[in-house]
């Protein structure tokens, strides 16, 4: 040890004093990675939850990088001092230099004090939109859900955003306050089908696979309401009607959770098309072209007018 310590100051020219400083500093960085892992692997030997692990690897790691960064800093404050006027110098032209990381870095302690993200939760960010998988001090990682696939699922591609857009796009959590989303199924029936008919079958339905949704929900309105202006005077099923160009639109508005939206709209079209199958008073409308007869077709009081136009209008030929 003694001839290592020499040739390092003859060679290096470090003094025995910052010699120590950085064997300590090197024995408390290996400490302090070796220990938590085994503490971890300790407590986690028999848990199972995916997301429970994460958060105790990513605290774990946290704990450990904040106290090597206090220990040696503590162990090099002397060192520090002397350096302390190079680094004011350089800290202008680094922060130019360094501008995104920064804001970036600025995010990530945004997202740790006012936890508009978490692991797991279901966000849109801009254009992207995804399941958080993990976040760290310059990003944070999607599991993205849309794009070119229906009904807001995966599409297996794995996306970084930077921590800094938190700033700059809105964000929409599908996972925080109301914790569920409004979803709409359009059926579109024909002029001459039994709208009111089909309007009592989609609201049995609809009540079939959501009612028991709306007492959960009404309690997390009550709770998100602590925090935000949310306010639903209705959160059961409801219908709508309205009329288009190719015939009556019957619009099913009901709640569902983020992750069960295509799921739930599968099943209440599977029961829509199995009821309407039963019925020879309903059928679906599509883009057609028709040809209508007012004389035959109209109501009795369009019937006669028209009738009688075309009276008059033969008398008139008469004549």
């Amino acid at each position: 040890m003694n001839y290592v310590s020499e040739w390092l100051q003859k060679t290096l020219g470090m003094s025995p004093t910052i010699q120590l400083k950085l064997l300590i500093s090197v024995f408390v960085v290996l400490g302090l990675w070796i220990i938590p892992r085994l503490i971890l692997r300790i407590v986690l030997w028999r848990v199972e939850d995916t997301r429970i692990r994460y958060r105790w690897n990513k605290a774990f790691g946290l704990i450990s990088l904040l106290l090597g960064c206090i220990v040696v800093a503590f162990i090099w404050l002397e060192e520090f001092q002397s350096i302390m006027t190079f680094l004011g110098l350089v800290a202008a032209g680094v922060t130019i230099a360094l501008k995104d990381p920064i804001v970036d870095v600025a995010g990530w302690i945004y997202i740790l004090l006012r936890r508009p993200i978490e692991v797991g939760d279901r966000v849109q960010i801009g254009e992207h939109a995804g399941d958080v998988i993990d976040m760290r001090i310059l990003r944070f990682t999607l599991m993205e859900i849309g794009n070119w696939v229906d009904a807001d699922q995966s599409t297996g591609r794995i996306i970084h955003i930077p921590n800094g857009k938190v700033f700059v796009d809105p964000l929409a959590n599908y996972s925080k306050g109301f914790q569920y989303i409004w979803n709409e199924i359009p059926v579109l029936i024909t002029f001459e089908s039994n709208w009111e008919k089909a309007k009592e079958i989609l609201h049995n339905i609809a009540n079939k696979h959501a009612e028991h949704l709306s007492e959960p929900a009404r309690e997390k309105v009550k709770e998100a309401a602590q925090k935000f202006m949310i306010f639903y005077s209705k959160l059961t099923p409801i219908i709508y009607t309205s009329v288009k160009d190719s015939g009556v639109l019957l619009t099913t508005r009901y709640l569902c959770e983020p992750r069960r939206r295509r799921g739930s709209a599968e099943a209440i079209w599977e029961d829509i098309l199995r009821e309407f199958a039963k019925c020879d008073d309903i059928d679906f409308a599509y883009p057609t072209q028709r040809f209508y007869n007012n004389l035959i077709e109209s109501k009795k009081s369009v019937k006669s007018t028209s009738v009688d136009i075309e009276i008059r209008k033969t008398e008139n030929e008469s004549e």
